[in-house]
């Protein structure tokens, strides 16, 4: 392996010249501490930046055994030192010339907990780390000089103090690992206990902005405590016995006044499908890998989707078991949006009445003897959803102000005061009980299970031009996607840039691998899960990207179901 000193003068040497130059520094190079390993060279300084790697053996990180295995702990542990790498990086990286000459980037993780490849914490304590430098230019000119600089004493000063154990407190680093574990037990937990999300008691859940994921602080923050009757207790393995509100299976109501908690409750649980790092406040919040967010999408495109237990035959004679449009309502939109997520093995719906379609949630008594029912081609949620889970296992948490008719096919009534909960199931009961509506519920046949849906693989073209795979990812909205635009934005539980640059190139995985003209979307969905468990998140690109992050399937189903291009084949 080439040394330290041999780079410096090659450096010296291209100095000057011009910037493709840079590519004589292409390898791996051997530093007293780590192996500094140049993937790729920017063609030009205004390209994007040059891929790097430290590879750091064990020996020199210093990390003890405890936080390095088993696997939950060195994930909680990678994603505490990319965080770090992050913060050193700004502190020592400059500018040094021409567009992004100097500086030093990782695509860090933000309050969530996720396998990604920026960081890796191997089991014995080695650890690689993917990160992006500018290499310094005047214009197009080599800047020799300030790459040696960048290169041979400010990355190694990053590396030693983000990556080696010397640099933390050691409870820290045993904290994030241990932390980590325990979230990972405590929602292995929730399905033997009948559960579909726990709050553990003193959580906070309030964010300080709608931009800003980090927990709100001050005297205005109101720690969770859980209603008695909701209250379970849990054992973890590190932090011992936990109490919190356990919310069980079926269909759960969350109530109250406006500004009192509803959402930021159902946020909560919306995120807690992915573990948080310490300080965050959810810490302790988990719930079933299966849970997904529901909501309208007035525009989005719909592909042969079999959303006809929820909306009957349109007028003029559309069918709707087989229904595609590049223009979805409010209620069409959300129809296939639970159809999808149910095909994709949802296990719980989250709804919130804010951003759902009325008409899709509700038909009040008054709305149905004014509109009779063979003129009305939707079966609301409400008539649906008792069936939902009877029938399919499928529980639902919504969040409702405003409709009272859902008392009545309500498991359990949370209400919210002053983002403290309590338990109004009896209430809710009597209520029902004693203030009938009159409404006729409106199921005009059961919800069989949804038709295989086979994608068509020519469809799923991320090629444009000359390029065979044109794949960009926008801020945390969307894909460009060969010649199409993949919209995510109504797309909640996608948390974070590297969590669709995966999803991105898992469809072209996806395509390249799985899509033969006879497997089905759920059973793509398997095999692509499959293969990131069986090889890690390496298995989408040969490149050794460190910007991808873990998805689950269901963000992966939801980027293909919205994909306009797209061509699908019922069985």
């Amino acid at each position: 392996m080439k040394e330290k000193d041999d780079l410096r003068r090659i450096l010296n040497r291209i100095d000057g010249r011009g910037y493709k130059a840079y590519k004589d520094i292409r390898g791996r190079w051997a530093f007293p501490d780590f192996a500094l390993i140049i993937d790729h060279v920017q063609g030009d300084p205004f390209a994007a930046p040059s891929r790097l790697r430290a590879v750091v053996p064990s020996g020199v990180t210093g990390l003890p055994r405890r936080v390095s295995a088993p696997e939950p702990r060195a994930v909680g542990v990678a994603c505490l030192l990319a965080r770090r790498f992050r913060r050193e990086a700004d502190r020592l990286g400059k500018s040094r010339g021409s567009g992004k000459s100097g500086r030093i980037g990782i695509a860090a993780p933000g309050q969530e907990v996720l396998e990604q490849t920026a960081v890796r914490v191997e089991e014995d304590g080695a650890v690689e780390v993917r990160f992006t430098a500018g290499l310094p230019a005047r214009g197009r000119k080599v800047m020799g000089r300030q790459a040696e600089e960048l290169l041979c004493e400010t990355v190694p000063e990053v590396v030693a103090t983000s990556v080696f154990a010397s640099a933390y407190d050691e409870e820290e680093l045993v904290r994030h690992a241990l932390v980590n574990e325990d979230a990972e037990a405590l929602r292995a937990s929730l399905e033997p206990l009948g559960l579909v999300a726990f709050v553990a008691d003193g959580s906070v859940l309030p964010r300080r902005t709608g931009v800003d994921d980090r927990p709100l602080e001050g005297p205005q923050v109101v720690p969770f405590e859980s209603p008695d009757p909701l209250r379970v207790e849990v054992e973890l393995p590190n932090a011992g016995v936990v109490t919190g509100m356990g919310i069980p299976r079926g269909i759960t109501l969350v109530v109250g006044g406006g500004y009192h908690g509803k959402s930021t409750l159902l946020r909560g649980v919306e995120q807690g499908v992915y573990n948080h790092r310490p300080g965050d406040g959810r810490e302790q919040v988990v719930s079933d890998p299966a849970a997904v967010k529901i909501r309208a999408e007035d525009g989005r495109a719909v592909t042969g989707v079999d959303i006809s237990p929820f909306i009957g035959d349109l007028p003029g004679g559309v069918s709707t078991r087989d229904f595609s449009t590049e223009n979805a309502s409010g209620s069409t939109s959300q129809a296939a949006g639970t159809m999808e997520a149910v095909e994709a093995g949802a296990r719980v719906l989250l709804v919130d009445e804010d951003t759902a379609a009325t008409n899709f949630m509700i038909r009040d008594r008054r709305m149905q003897a004014l509109v009779p029912r063979e003129r009305e081609p939707i079966t609301p949620f409400i008539d649906r959803i008792r069936e939902l889970h009877r029938e399919h296992g499928v529980s639902s948490i919504l969040v409702l102000g405003g409709s009272g008719d859902y008392l009545d096919v309500a498991d359990t009534v949370l209400a919210m005061t002053d983002y403290t909960p309590s338990d109004v199931t009896e209430t809710a009961q009597t209520v029902a009980r004693d203030f009938p509506t009159g409404r006729v519920a409106e199921t005009p046949g059961p919800v069989g299970s949804p038709p295989r849906r086979i994608p068509a693989a020519r469809s799923v073209d991320p090629s444009k031009g000359k390029r065979s795979v044109n794949v960009k990812v926008r801020d945390e909205d969307g894909i460009l996607f060969g010649a199409e635009e993949i919209d995510l934005q109504a797309v909640d539980q996608i948390v974070s840039r590297p969590q669709l640059r995966a999803v991105s190139e898992a469809l072209v995985l996806a395509r390249r691998r799985f899509m033969d003209g006879k497997a089905s979307i759920p059973e793509i969905l398997d095999r692509v899960m499959e293969a990131l468990d069986r090889e890690g998140l390496d298995v989408l690109s040969d490149r050794k990207p460190g910007d991808l992050a873990r998805f689950r399937r269901h963000e992966l189903a939801a980027a293909l179901n919205r994909l306009r291009a797209l061509e699908i084949r019922s069985d």
